[in-house]
């Protein structure tokens, strides 16, 4: 008989062993870093509001762990959580479909109106679970796209200064006012989410995040986040309003710039969104630019909020990969 309960620090060896396969340092940190937090048993008993930590729990059949799932709650006064991470034995999606089902139920029991999950695009059957087992909807999907060359185009760094928390408003501003408006109910985000957290050294991630400002008026016009789990895989998210004609080739040469700093070879991704206004035209700008896509991943939600959209065009589908297969370059 088959049961799911939290993953306490002695299962540590089994998931090890479990996605061992993976052969990923990304996957290693967030094993030692979030998985078996020494804060985990007590942030389990707080309230989905004061949650900071992604929790996981396995599914577990006699003596064997058969699956694992991890969610992640949003920093934001919409109750939000995200699903991370989903391990099972191969092919065995009856026990994805229960581990899934569990989490939607739990957090949604603590007040969560919407359950995020994005699903990479080559295993057809994975995403069929969700929607079909699970109740997930498809709403909409992104894109992560390789920089095989640095663009010519140079950069002004004065346009570009440190993130601060008072900015986070601003940001939160300008990414809502980005989203399509049917996306808003789901996708939107509020100031909490962009600040700096106090516990972001429990973090699996590094996150750096500048403010491109205008030197002569001084007014926020967008945010350059980057992202990496592994300390040689970075991903530039670009939030930026639709008032102002930016260089997005410039934004992705200061990111590298800030990144040399820390790192002398290393993979550069940066990421479309098909949900925003902008997101069709970041496309053209990458493909023109001889990006390679690396990764399309289907957003899917199961949610108490109704959503008038359109249907995403997509092939394949799959789950929660980080970024694999790919090389280091040197910039």
């Amino acid at each position: 008989m088959s049961k799911i309960r939290n993953l306490y620090y002695f299962d540590k060896k089994d998931i090890q062993e479990m996605i061992s396969f993976l052969n990923n340092s990304a996957n290693d940190t967030y094993i030692n870093h979030i998985m078996f937090n020494p804060l985990i048993p007590l942030h389990h008993l707080l309230p989905l509001k004061l949650k900071f930590l992604p929790e996981s729990y396995v599914l577990k059949d006699k003596k064997d762990i058969k699956g694992l799932i991890t969610v992640a709650p949003a920093r934001c006064r919409q109750k939000k959580a995200e699903i991370q991470k989903l391990f099972f034995e191969e092919n065995r999606y009856d026990v994805a479909a229960e581990l899934v089902q569990f989490a939607v139920s739990k957090y949604k029991a603590m007040g969560a109106i919407s359950i995020l999950v994005k699903v990479d695009d080559y295993l057809p059957e994975l995403l069929t679970m969700f929607i079909t087992n699970c109740g997930f909807s498809q709403i909409s999907c992104e894109k992560l796209w390789r920089v095989e060359h640095l663009p010519d185009d140079s950069f002004d760094k004065k346009d570009f200064r440190p993130f601060r928390n008072s900015d986070s408003k601003a940001v939160a501003e300008i990414y809502n006012d980005s989203l399509l408006p049917h996306f808003r109910p789901l996708l939107g985000k509020g100031e909490a989410e962009f600040k700096e957290s106090l516990f972001k050294g429990l973090s699996y991630y590094s996150e750096y995040k500048y403010i491109i400002e205008d030197k002569s008026s001084g007014d926020v016009s967008g945010c350059v986040i980057i992202q990496t789990t592994d300390n040689e895989n970075y991903i530039v998210d670009i939030v930026q309003t639709s008032w102002v004609d930016l260089n997005i080739n410039s934004i992705i040469n200061f990111a590298a710039a800030q990144i040399k700093k820390r790192k002398n070879k290393f993979g550069l991704f940066v990421r479309s969104k098909k949900y925003t206004n902008l997101g069709e035209k970041y496309e053209e700008y990458f493909i023109r630019d001889k990006f390679r896509c690396v990764q399309n991943q289907i957003i899917l939600t199961n949610s108490s909020v109704s959503v008038l959209r359109e249907q995403c065009n997509t092939g394949r589908y799959t789950v929660l990969s980080g970024i694999s297969g790919v090389n280091v370059l040197g910039y």
